[in-house]
């Protein structure tokens, strides 16, 4: 019998996270699911305590994977958080903090991962956004973490073919998850953004209360562990293949006027 391949997902504990673990392990994966407290309440797939934060304790999960099961066949970089404000309400301590979490936490379990990942000849998944490719009205630093995860995402597909590794990038569009409802705040809340304010986190609410199941993402990423030859992007839901399609026929004044309109922050 051939032997179980072995993944690494990040942000394991909820939402996205959670149904890409679930499935994957009823897929026929040994998998190990990582948050920074995790449950044992994990039936399907063994919980390891994992902050993408820290550099030692993303080093000791990579360990345990690999003193456990001997081999790492692929890293699903999912672990992430948001931050609501103005960007003039955004301070750069608070930008920091989102920044280290969504796009240096998934340079840092990569990175670990990696030598195992060559011996492998293994797959790296990252889950990012819509928000890698449109502005995101009082999410700026979302925004700017996941187009930030876009140029990363194609750099490393470069730098890591040679070895056999593929490397792709996952755009949901809105999917139903507690993520927003989670959200962090600017600590400022400056006057002149209130009137702008309300109408965009009620448009965020119901966006993801429309949104794409997490199963959605998580049957994306099984289509990319089990492709031959994975593409670099893959969009989930039909939201973000629209998307992507206006921003890349529509002038950007009728694209912005379109945003202004969506978001409520018309002029």
């Amino acid at each position: 019998m051939e032997a179980k391949r072995i993944v690494l997902v990040t942000g394991a504990t909820s939402g996205i996270g959670h149904a890409i673990a679930d499935l994957l392990a009823v897929s026929g994966w040994k998998v190990y699911g990582t948050s920074r407290a995790p449950s044992n309440g994990a039936a399907r797939w063994t919980p390891l305590t994992l902050d993408v934060t820290d550099d030692t304790s993303v080093a000791r999960a990579v360990e345990e994977v690999l003193s456990r099961s001997g081999r790492l066949d692929a890293v699903v970089n999912n672990a992430g958080t948001t931050l609501v404000g103005a960007l003039e309400e955004t301070s750069p301590a608070e930008a920091l903090r989102l920044l280290d979490t969504n796009l240096i936490g998934v340079h840092r379990v990569t990175r670990a991962a990696l030598p195992a990942l060559r011996e492998s000849r293994g797959r790296v998944v990252v889950i990012g956004s819509i928000a890698g490719f449109l502005p995101k009205p009082f999410e700026g630093f979302y925004a700017a973490s996941k187009h930030a995860l876009e140029a990363w995402t194609e750099t490393l597909r470069f730098e890591t073919e040679r070895f056999g590794i593929s490397v792709s990038l996952v755009e949901p569009g809105f999917v139903r998850t507690g993520l927003a409802a989670r959200a962090s705040e600017a600590a400022a809340r400056l006057p002149e953004y209130a009137a702008a304010r309300p109408a965009a986190a009620s448009r965020l609410i119901e966006d993801v209360q429309r949104g794409a199941p997490p199963a959605a993402v998580a049957r994306c990423v099984r289509r990319i562990l089990r492709s031959p030859a994975p593409r670099l992007r893959y969009r989930v839901g039909r939201q973000a293949h629209l998307l992507r399609l206006l921003r890349n026929v529509l002038p950007d004044s009728l694209f912005a006027a379109g945003l202004r309109r969506r978001f409520g922050s018309a002029a």
